[in-house]
């Protein structure tokens, strides 16, 4: 016993998410391409609904989503009743492992999956268990050799921050065949508007079949709301109702909401910036790729770049700063030896391609 108070056993061990740098010392506007996010910013149609919101923020929401929500379900295909909202798609992930394990269950993702899917499992006393990924990819062989009779949640990222790789609709498919039925498959979709591969599918429709499939989207990358945080989850009507009883009441903001509306309406936008993503991600991985870095192949809106040793990543990254461009090293993901760059604007990206050719040549 202690004479002050004492977090619960497992919380101090976890290691906090720290998100992209934002700011380089003595540069008064940096290029930031360290958190993926769309560097066209939000459309106009979001941009207008956020500040017609203004003259409500005095009101509580909608807890629950209601216009959104039936947005949503027009624009994807889905049954209203069972999508969950929350502030960024790592709401619902926390929502999810909060609501299905307990202490000394497990959760069991790829070794280079999203953190959040950790964070928030250690913080409910679960163990995490992280497959292997020899080639930067989780598959379903890999992920089913760690389930066991502990485990309640296996997630996916499809495609993955940071390695920029893809399951195939067969691979889910697999997956989902080899869990037990009270296993919760989760599927992070979160890049899924950038993705150009002919043999990627969302597992929006086989989630509809199924009693243990959810699949989260987010509003932070294709429609440039990262800073309104929302995200939602499609999910079977029961594991939807369960959340639904510890959701916060109003965890989604009244601009968020009003924004998020809009912005599913703004196709000009969505196109505009898968566009972008489509024109320069081929052309920065190949010119990377021509300067002797190794450029995984990425289905996101960003690519990762190796540069053989921890020591030549840092000093990478250094020469970015230096010239005032920020990047994503994913140490914290077990890859020192890599950045992950954000696709920007044309200018952005003919910067990073510059100045990564000067430190080739160093």
């Amino acid at each position: 016993m202690t004479d002050l108070p004492t977090p619960k056993p497992g919380i101090l061990d976890i290691a906090p998410y720290v998100g992209g740098k934002s700011a380089i010392a003595g540069v008064a506007e940096p290029m930031k391409l360290s958190s993926n996010e769309n560097a066209l910013g939000a459309g106009e149609k979001a941009r207008a609904a956020y500040e017609a919101a203004l003259k409500n923020i005095h009101i509580y929401p909608d807890g629950r989503a209601s216009k959104l929500r039936d947005a949503v379900a027009e624009t994807h295909g889905l049954e209203p009743e069972r999508l969950i909202f929350g502030n960024g798609s790592d709401e619902v992930f926390a929502l999810l492992n909060q609501t299905y394990l307990r202490a000394g269950d497990n959760i069991v993702t790829g070794q280079y999956g999203f953190l959040a899917y950790r964070i928030s499992a250690k913080a409910c006393e679960a163990e995490v268990r992280l497959a292997d990924e020899p080639e930067f990819k989780a598959t379903p062989e890999a992920l089913l050799s760690l389930v066991d009779e502990r485990t309640r949640i296996v997630y996916v990222s499809s495609p993955s921050n940071p390695t920029g790789s893809y399951n195939t609709p067969d691979e889910i498919r697999r997956l989902h065949e080899g869990l037990r039925p009270d296993i919760l498959l989760v599927v992070d979709e979160a890049y899924a508007e950038f993705v150009t591969e002919a043999d990627w599918e969302t597992s929006l429709p086989m989630a509809r079949d199924a009693a243990n499939i959810v699949v989260t989207r987010t509003f932070s990358k294709i429609h440039g709301l990262g800073g309104l945080r929302i995200g939602f989850g499609y999910a079977p009507l029961a594991v939807a109702e369960a959340v639904d009883r510890i959701r916060l009441p109003f965890n989604v903001s009244v601009p968020g909401l009003e924004a998020a509306t809009a912005a599913l309406a703004d196709e000009a936008h969505q196109q505009a910036s898968r566009e972008l993503v489509q024109t320069w991600r081929p052309r920065l991985t190949q010119a990377l790729r021509g300067f002797g870095f190794e450029v995984l192949p990425s289905a996101g809106n960003f690519v990762m770049v190796r540069f053989g040793t921890p020591e030549r990543a840092s000093a990478a990254n250094d020469y970015l700063n230096a010239k005032g461009i920020i990047v994503r090293p994913v140490g914290g993901y077990g890859l020192p030896e890599s950045l992950r760059i954000t696709i920007g604007t044309e200018d952005q990206n003919r910067a990073v391609i510059d100045a990564l050719s000067e430190f080739a040549a160093t």
